[in-house]
């Protein structure tokens, strides 16, 4: 089960964010992360709880921030509530895409393994709920991730198959490099795995 902690900063002028202490693990339905966020002053900001099914498809998504909480998951494309802390202005919503998104890593792993076995290929069309910061404001997008390459290194616990990802906006055009090793982001923009206390999970069936 790896536990560890990712250190957030901003893409763009690398202000820093604040950190994610994290843990997930694949079970014998799918996968689970949960983590919690802190500013970079160490204060409590918000939390992520990500359930997917077998096929990478979210079973149940829980993310805290700004006061406000989301709850959603697969169905009729996908499904969620938005509310503040005293449900007086919760709303629903329904859009026909295909799994969430956000800022945590956890979205990273969890599209990356929804499109798996597609990205043999050209690149796969995805269209995802971002929930953004800081008050998760849902915004539907469209992308496209290519699975660019994969390498293995010799570590101490066996070989640590990294896969390279390029990930494009449809919208503005831009695209940006993921790297992942198993159920763990190495690298994203925005993203530093800054400490890793036991080896990523793989998945049962990654060679499908």
């Amino acid at each position: 089960m790896p536990t560890g902690r990712y250190l957030l900063h901003d893409p763009y002028d690398h202000r820093p964010l604040g950190e994610e202490h994290f843990q997930c693990a694949p079970g014998p339905t799918g996968w689970r992360y949960v983590s919690r966020l802190l500013t970079p002053e160490g204060d409590h900001r918000g939390s992520v709880d990500v359930t997917l099914d077998d096929l990478g498809r979210p079973l149940r998504v829980e993310l805290r921030a700004g006061g406000w909480q989301v709850r959603g998951a697969a169905l009729e494309g996908v499904t969620w509530v938005r509310t503040d802390p005293t449900g007086e202005h919760a709303t629903e919503g329904n859009v026909p895409a295909h799994a969430f998104t956000g800022t945590s890593p956890a979205f990273l792993v969890a599209t990356a393994r929804l499109l798996r076995p597609g990205l043999a290929g050209a690149p796969v069309r995805v269209r995802l709920v971002a929930f953004t910061d800081p008050v998760l404001s849902p915004l539907t997008v469209d992308r496209t991730w290519a699975l660019t390459g994969s390498e293995t290194h010799t570590t101490d616990s066996g070989p640590l198959v990294v896969d390279e990802y390029r990930i494009t906006d449809l919208d503005t055009g831009e695209q940006h490099t993921v790297h992942l090793a198993g159920d763990v982001v190495l690298a994203a923009p925005g993203v530093e795995l800054d400490d890793l206390r036991s080896p990523p999970s793989a998945f049962r069936d990654d060679d499908r």
